[in-house]
């Protein structure tokens, strides 16, 4: 046997061969920061289980907001954490609430250099922890749309530039459709979460979201893992109902999902690296077992090559720094 006729190696040898060759770009373009705010001035908590985020009042994350616009990063998602929390999820739909105000804030401050994503659930919101109204232990469909809608409304009024319904109650994304283009609101998108699992990888969120659920789980809302032709109809029902693009989550665990979806659907698609896979991340790497920024970026670029021309990550400003150089 001679020597192979195909070389592979000839375009690996150095680090511009392989840029030149590279199939896979990732940019700061790709990237939406997920952001908490909460009620207060000046507050600035530390989220145990997420190291360098923060639970932020609204001086403190507009303050924050002006590094991720310096870096290009294009787009922050807000979840809310109120003062007070009751069964109906009220402050979901209060214009004077922590998201409401900071939208307000921040389109004041840097206009259309960042776009604003609101979260739309009432899981921050209710006293019990789940995403819609419940009576009698269960989480009622269609009675939830009309609280989410609300939400969803107030949102844009306070100029969201897009609103992302995560609840995975049937029918919502319709319902919030109609009800924002009867409002006046018909060039606001819907990213909806279209295809979210419930998945054992959102921990350090429900710390950070204070969104617990206080009894029960969300497994008979939320997609089930072993799914996937499931999730290509809640995606294709999503689009059919006016969404303007359809996310995974969680990324990584679920790859397989977003590739099948990239092949199947011509709109932009989305995906969450959540805060369990970035926990994961970070920890391997504070004990010194993982390359912290080689297994983040690979992570990422991982993410992308699935198919996803958008990623929600708490990596971003790491990762944006990074492409910077």
């Amino acid at each position: 046997m001679g020597f192979p006729e195909h070389r592979m190696r000839r375009l690996r040898r150095t680090e511009t061969l392989r840029r030149m060759v590279r199939e896979t770009r990732l940019s700061v373009d790709d990237f939406i920061l997920p952001m908490f705010v909460t009620h207060g001035q000046g507050v600035r908590n530390p989220i145990g289980s997420m190291p360098g985020h923060f639970q932020l009042s609204v001086d403190e994350l507009v303050k924050e907001c002006r590094e991720v616009v310096d870096l290009g990063i294009p787009a922050v998602i807000l979840f809310g954490i109120p003062e007070h929390k009751d069964p109906l999820g009220t402050a979901a739909y209060d214009d004077k609430a922590p998201v409401q105000r900071a939208v307000r804030a921040l389109k004041k401050e840097y206009g259309d250099a960042l776009v604003v994503i609101t979260d739309v659930c009432l899981c921050e919101y209710t006293d019990h922890g789940h995403c819609g109204m419940v009576e009698k232990g269960q989480v009622l469909n269609d009675a939830t749309l009309e609280l989410l809608a609300k939400e969803a409304v107030s949102h844009a009024r306070a100029g969201a530039d897009m609103v992302a319904p995560s609840d995975m109650m049937d029918g919502r994304v319709g319902f919030i459709r109609d009800e924002l283009d009867e409002a006046g609101f018909e060039d606001v998108p819907i990213l909806a979460y279209a295809a979210k699992f419930a998945s054992g990888y959102y921990g350090p969120f429900r710390d950070a979201a204070e969104s617990a659920p206080k009894f029960g789980d969300r497994r008979s809302y939320q997609m089930d893992p072993p799914n996937a032709r499931e999730a290509l109809v809640e995606m294709t029902l999503d689009l059919e109902e006016g969404a303007d693009i359809l996310m995974v989550k969680p990324a990584g665990p679920y790859l397989d999902i977003l590739r099948v979806a990239r092949e199947e659907f011509d709109c932009p698609l989305a995906a969450y690296q959540v805060s369990g896979e970035f926990a994961m991340i970070e920890a391997a790497a504070r004990l010194g077992w993982v390359d912290r920024e080689r297994v983040m970026m690979e992570s990422l670029v991982g993410i992308r090559r699935a198919g996803a021309d958008l990623i929600l990550t708490y990596f971003a400003k790491d990762a944006a720094r990074i492409l910077r150089g």
